[in-house]
């Protein structure tokens, strides 16, 4: 995990981010639990509320469940409600981006999808 201390992302969200990432690429995997708010607050110096927070975004999205004593963990569901909010955001936002700088630029819808068949 790194965290960007001077970035405009609060730091919870970058919490929440961090635990994503480690999802996505297995670190974190099904049933498997996630470092402790104590764990992550003493390792990178962050206020335990501030880790707390992070992690009840994803609990509030279903990624994470809290176990009462035992942690937080990742739910049955956590890796498809991530690739779902991945893939969301993909289109809706940087997929949008690229199409309205291809319009700037003067690239026709054609060339475009072109390219893009060429690269998948």
């Amino acid at each position: 995990m790194t965290f960007d201390f001077d970035g405009a992302l609060p730091i919870y969200m970058q919490v929440a981010v961090q635990i994503e990432e480690g999802i996505l690429q297995g670190s974190f995997k099904e049933g498997e639990q996630v470092p402790s708010t104590t764990e992550i607050s003493k390792r990178f110096n962050i206020n335990p509320a501030t880790v707390l927070k992070g992690m009840n975004l994803l609990v509030t999205e279903g990624v994470l469940e809290k176990r009462r004593g035992l942690g937080m963990f990742v739910t049955a569901e956590g890796l498809d409600i991530l690739y779902k909010k991945r893939k969301e955001s993909f289109l809706k936002e940087q997929l949008a981006q690229v199409i309205d700088e291809a319009k700037r630029l003067g690239i026709e819808k054609d060339d475009l999808l072109r390219i893009i068949e060429e690269g998948y």
